[in-house]
């Protein structure tokens, strides 16, 4: 199966996401199934809820999305049977692009993010907060910006516009969100099943695998074969988690 086939790209799209793909430190295929084939899909791939472990995700953000305008994602979340942690993102990179001492640095990660139709690659600082300061962050009983390393910070200040600080940011949250990582019964790779239960009553359930750069298309047709074969469909409409939970909760935030 041809690059073409496999990702679903036009001609002219290929050459720049195999760029991308050279110069990232990883590959997370992607691929969300509409909300009334879900319960179908999850059959199929034999996953069982039970052994989903449970995370709060947290956004941070002004009531007007600024830093969403700006390609910047702040981010916190609560892990069941797990250590806390924060991101700081920026998206879309070009990865030559970004300063050596940033590309360097061993919390800092550029990964592509491919899925049915599109892709985009994207920058991130990841850090581990204390025990318990998420919880008492989102709560108002911590400065938000204790959740983030200095490096987190830095990068945050470079890329936020003018005038936006991490403690002014609103807490936009939370989602609810059962993860399953487990290798299915026939598949090449582990899969990750992530089901994000928003507060309006949406869900979104996302299937992923990540792959390094130079196994990407490979993993693709893998991916793509073993879950056509289950009968789950690579066509539908792709969602958004993160913007789905970021225009849920700045309706709330304005309307508020």
């Amino acid at each position: 199966m041809d690059s073409q086939t496999t990702l679903r790209l036009p001609d002219e799209e290929l050459p720049r996401l195999m760029e991308l793909i050279r110069d990232s430190d990883s590959v997370e295929l992607k691929l969300t199934v509409p909300e009334e084939y879900g319960r179908s899909a999850v059959d199929a791939l034999g996953a069982d809820p039970l052994d989903a472990q449970i995370r709060q995700v947290f956004f941070f953000d002004t009531p007007e999305l600024a830093l969403d305008a700006a390609g910047v994602v702040v981010r916190a979340r609560r892990i069941q049977r797990g250590k806390d942690d924060s991101v700081v993102k920026l998206r879309p990179v070009v990865p030559d692009e970004l300063p050596d001492h940033v590309r360097r640095s061993k919390g800092f990660k550029v990964e592509v993010d491919a899925m049915p139709g599109g892709f985009v690659c994207s920058g991130s600082f990841k850090g581990r907060p204390r025990e318990g300061e998420v919880k008492d962050a989102v709560a108002g009983r911590a400065r938000i910006s204790r959740l983030f390393s200095k490096e987190q910070r830095e990068f945050f200040a470079m890329h936020a516009p003018d005038g936006i600080e991490l403690d002014d940011l609103s807490v936009l949250g939370p989602v609810l969100v059962l993860k399953l990582k487990y290798t299915p019964e026939g598949a090449a790779r582990p899969l990750t099943v992530e089901l994000w239960n928003y507060p309006h009553g949406s869900r979104i359930l996302e299937l992923s695998t990540k792959a390094a750069p130079s196994e990407a298309f490979q993993a693709a047709a893998e991916g793509r074969a073993f879950l056509t074969e289950r009968g789950i469909s690579l066509d539908g409409k792709q969602e958004t988690k993160t913007r789905t939970a970021l225009e849920f909760f700045s309706r709330e935030l304005t309307r508020g």
